[in-house]
């Protein structure tokens, strides 16, 4: 649930990206829309965000030599998401942005429900989506991931079922110094803002009951919310908060 500093109207893109995941969307010449600066454009190589002198793509096929065998299970999402005794265990990304890391839990095993609330950043999701559904070497991992354009504070209140796993990895200064950004999310900063509502993001995650709620931090950043973790799991650059629900015993607003 990522909070936009400005609302975009994405006509051209709702119509090529709308709640279904038809390969047969990508047949339109060109889709863009004015967003401050940047504008979405489709091309043969798909949808794309464009500004600045700088081209952003959601592209699942970058990720092949992080999945290849021997390599996955030593990425720290997946261990701190890993949970036991399930064969298909369920994983809510609430914060997907362009779904990379959703990519990375399916190709784990997980069934992931992604949800993204900024229209044109879940244009971008959708279209990388959908040509990984029609690329055989991305084809299994992609069919087990599905994308909501929704806010998922909201969504997660009405689940209708418990998840294994709640994802979050919200934006916030502290992780988005200028040397740590990678180049290709500069244009999303043109559409996004830091988290102002964590609070309400992790009592929502908590309160759905899973086993884990994963947090992504900056290897030194705080705690989502102030909330100590159960454990941690850090790298040079990132660090996973894994809270168990069960243990949480501050109230959340």
């Amino acid at each position: 649930m990522r909070k936009v500093e400005q609302q975009s109207t994405l006509a051209e893109q709702r119509g090529a990206n709308g709640p279904s995941h038809s390969p047969s969307q990508h047949g339109e010449r060109e889709a863009s829309a004015a967003l401050g600066g940047t504008a979405l454009r489709r091309d043969e190589q798909g949808l794309a965000l464009v500004g600045d002198g700088m081209v952003l793509r959601g592209d699942f096929s970058q990720l092949l030599p992080r999945i290849r065998k021997g390599r996955l299970s030593s990425e720290l999402l997946v261990r701190a998401a890993k949970v036991r005794d399930c064969a298909e265990p369920w994983a809510i990304d609430a914060t997907a942005g362009l779904g990379e890391d959703s990519f990375l839990l399916a190709a784990a095993g997980f069934r992931v429900s992604m949800y993204e609330s900024d229209p044109t950043v879940a244009a971008l999701a959708r279209d990388a989506l959908d040509r990984a559904q029609a690329n055989p070497d991305l084809a299994d991992i992609a069919c087990r991931m599905e994308l909501f354009e929704e806010d998922s504070i909201e969504a997660m209140s009405h689940l209708g079922d418990t998840p294994d796993v709640i994802y979050l990895d919200p934006m916030f200064p502290e992780r988005r110094k200028s040397a740590a950004v990678k180049k290709k999310f500069q244009l999303i900063h043109h559409l996004e803002a830091p988290c102002q509502n964590e609070g309400a993001l992790l009592a929502a995650a908590i309160s759905a009951g899973p086993r884990k709620v994963v947090v992504k931090r900056p290897a030194k950043g705080p705690h989502l919310a102030g909330v100590k973790p159960s454990h941690s799991l850090a790298g040079k650059a990132v660090r996973y908060d894994v809270i168990i629900p069960a243990s949480i015993k501050i109230p959340l607003a």
